[in-house]
C-alpha cells in the first residue's frame, strides 16, 4: 500500500492509495476523492490522508484483517504505529510487518501527534464507508463515542443554550502540551537584515507581520494587495492598507491559500513600506511587468515568472544561516510569531483565528496558552507585600 498522486483531465490534483498490484484501492479513493472535491480540501489535505490510510492498509495487510476487523481493533493498530519503525511499517518492508521489537524503555517510532493525525484520517474513512454503503454501520460507534461538548473552548460550544452533543474520537493518544515553536523578535529582526533583496524582505514580514502562510504569499495576485488609505474606487469596502487572501487553485506555481473561505489581513506601516521598496526593485526587471503575481523571480529564469514554494524555504534558510542563527528559522515559525503576538497583544481566540484563516478556534488555542515568559512577567507585575506595606528594601 502506497499514497500516489492523481491529475485529472480538469487538471485537478489529489492523492489516492494503490495496493501491490498497483490497483486503486476504492475505499480509500472514494474518501479521499470525497475529501478534494466534495469537501473542497486542498490536495496537501489528501496526500496527508493519503499517506496516513496506507499505513493503516498496509497493517491489515501484514496482519491478516480485512480492513472492517482493521477499524474494530484500532487500539492494536495504533500500538503498531507507534512502536513499529520505518523497517517495520515502511511501503518496503517485507511482510514481517506485524512483528514489533520495541524492547523496555524503547523510545516510541511516531509521536503521539503523528500517531493522532494518521487515526484522524483512518476515521474518516470508516465514517464515509459506511455513508456511502460499503462499510458495516456497527463500524461508526466502534470508532467514536457520543460526548458532550462542555470540554470545548468557549468559542467554539457557541451560544446556544442547553448541552450540545458531538462525536468523540474513542482512540486517542494524549498529546503533552508544547508551547508555539515561534520565531523570536531577535530572529525576525535578524533575518530582516540577512535579507539580500527587498523581495525576500517582503516575503519575511508577509509572514511575521501578516501572518500569511507560504503558499498564501506567493499565491497573491495585483488585485489582491490595497495599499490605500480607502481602496473604494476599486470596489473595496476595507479601509486602510490590506491583502485579500484568496484561494485560487490554478495558480501555476502550485501556490494557494489553504482556507477555503477569502480573508482579510490588514497590514502594518512596516509591511506598506517594504511593498513600496519592492516594486522599485521590481521595476527594474522589464519581464517582470507583465506577470500578475506580486511576488516573481527577479534573480534567476525563468525571470517574471511566479515563485515557487521551495524558494520561500531556501532564501529565509538562507537569510538564517547569514544572521547566525541556528538552528534556522523556518518560514512555519514566522506565521507562529504573529499568532503569538496577536495574542500576546490581548486579542481574543475569534480574532486570531479569522487573521491566521483557521477553519476552526481550535487551531488557535494553542497561541493563547501563556508561554514561560509571558508568567514570569505575570508573576513581575504582583507588587511584593513589602512594596504594598511602603517598606523599603
Amino acid at each position: 500500500m502506497r499514497a500516489f498522486p492523481v491529475r485529472m483531465p480538469s487538471g485537478a490534483r489529489y492523492w489516492t492509495v494503490l495496493d501491490e498490484n498497483l490497483a486503486v484501492v476504492p475505499v480509500a479513493d472514494g474518501f479521499l476523492r470525497q475529501v478534494r472535491f466534495g469537501r473542497d480540501g486542498a490536495e496537501s489535505t489528501t496526500r496527508s490522508y493519503a499517506g496516513s490510510i496506507a499505513l493503516f492498509l498496509r497493517w491489515c495487510v501484514r496482519t491478516g484483517r480485512t480492513w472492517h476487523a482493521g477499524a474494530e481493533q484500532l487500539a492494536l493498530f495504533m500500538s503498531w504505529l507507534q512502536h513499529a519503525g520505518p523497517a517495520v511499517s515502511g511501503a518496503g518492508a517485507d511482510g514481517a510487518g506485524g512483528v514489533m521489537l520495541a524492547g523496555p524503555g524503547a523510545a516510541p517510532a511516531q509521536s503521539a501527534r503523528r500517531v493522532n493525525a494518521v487515526l484522524t484520517a483512518v476515521r474518516g474513512m470508516v465514517v464515509h464507508a459506511v455513508a456511502a454503503g460499503s462499510g458495516p454501520g456497527h463500524l461508526v460507534p466502534a470508532v467514536y463515542e457520543v460526548a458532550d461538548a462542555w470540554d470545548l473552548p468557549g468559542a467554539a460550544r457557541g451560544d446556544a443554550a442547553g448541552m450540545s452533543w458531538r462525536l468523540r474520537a474513542r482512540h486517542r493518544m494524549h498529546e503533552p502540551d508544547t508551547h508555539v515553536d515561534r520565531a523570536s523578535d531577535e530572529q525576525i529582526v535578524a533575518i530582516l537584515r540577512a535579507c539580500r533583496s527587498a523581495r525576500d524582505a517582503l516575503i519575511v514580514l508577509l509572514m511575521a507581520r501578516a501572518g500569511l502562510r507560504r503558499g498564501e504569499v506567493l499565491g497573491l495576485r495585483r488585485s489582491d494587495v490595497h495599499l490605500l488609505a480607502d481602496s473604494g474606487a476599486l470596489g473595496c469596502a476595507v479601509i486602510r492598507a490590506h491583502v485579500h487572501v484568496v484561494r485560487r487553485e490554478d495558480n501555476p506555481n502550485g501556490a494557494w491559500a489553504k482556507s477555503r473561505r477569502p480573508r482579510v489581513v490588514p497590514l502594518d506601516f512596516v509591511t506598506v513600506q517594504a511593498f513600496d521598496a519592492y516594486e522599485f526593485e521590481r521595476m527594474s526587471v522589464p519581464r517582470a511587468a507583465g506577470s500578475d503575481f506580486v511576488l516573481v523571480n527577479l534573480f534567476r529564469e525563468p525571470l517574471g515568472a511566479p515563485m515557487r514554494l521551495d524558494a520561500v524555504n531556501d532564501l529565509v534558510a538562507a537569510a538564517a544561516r547569514r544572521a547566525g542563527l541556528d538552528p534556522v528559522v523556518r518560514p512555519h515559525q514566522l506565521r507562529h510569531a504573529f499568532g503569538s503576538g496577536i495574542a500576546d497583544a490581548g486579542c481574543g481566540i475569534d480574532v486570531i483565528a479569522d487573521l491566521l484563516g483557521h477553519a476552526s478556534v481550535s487551531s488557535s488555542q494553542v497561541y493563547v496558552h501563556p508561554d514561560p515568559g509571558r508568567l514570569r512577567a505575570a508573576v513581575d507585575m504582583v507588587p511584593s507585600p513589602r512594596e504594598q506595606a511602603g517598606v523599603a528594601r
